[in-house]
């Protein structure tokens, strides 16, 4: 597959994009939340319930696009990344649900800085078709 090609890919794109800056943005939020000594609050809820409809419309990009007949190159890593990456959003909900503390959204800003990998991961395994 040729980088415009893999440019293309169903990972690639406005839905990717988006769920990366939102995390990021989110992670940041968190970060002033927990160094304030705050516990999560709704706006750090709402943006994990927005995050997880930009990574579930991602995911259904991908599958669509598989089910016409694309394919990543790493099949296993790809699904590996893709189910883990739409649980990350509700684990942070619980994790800081159970934990209503400044820790509580520590974890919120954890789960958010790991979210832009996984999404990074996920393209990467897309593009080694063709080496």
């Amino acid at each position: 597959m040729t980088s415009a090609a893999a440019a293309g890919s169903p990972v690639h794109g406005l839905l990717a994009t988006a769920g990366i800056v939102l995390s990021l943005v989110l992670a940041g939020w968190a970060l002033v939340a927990t160094l304030r000594h705050r516990a999560p609050d709704r706006i750090q809820f709402a943006g994990l319930a927005l995050l997880e409809l930009a990574l579930l419309g991602l995911a259904v990009v991908a599958l669509v696009a598989l089910g016409g007949g694309e394919r990543p190159g790493e099949p296993g890593a790809f699904f590996g990344y893709l189910v883990t990456l739409v649980c990350l959003p509700p684990l942070a909900w619980v994790l800081a649900r159970m934990e209503p503390t400044r820790w509580g959204s520590a974890i919120v800003c954890a789960i958010c800085l790991v979210t832009p990998v996984v999404v990074v991961r996920l393209q990467q395994t897309w593009e080694v078709v063709g080496g």
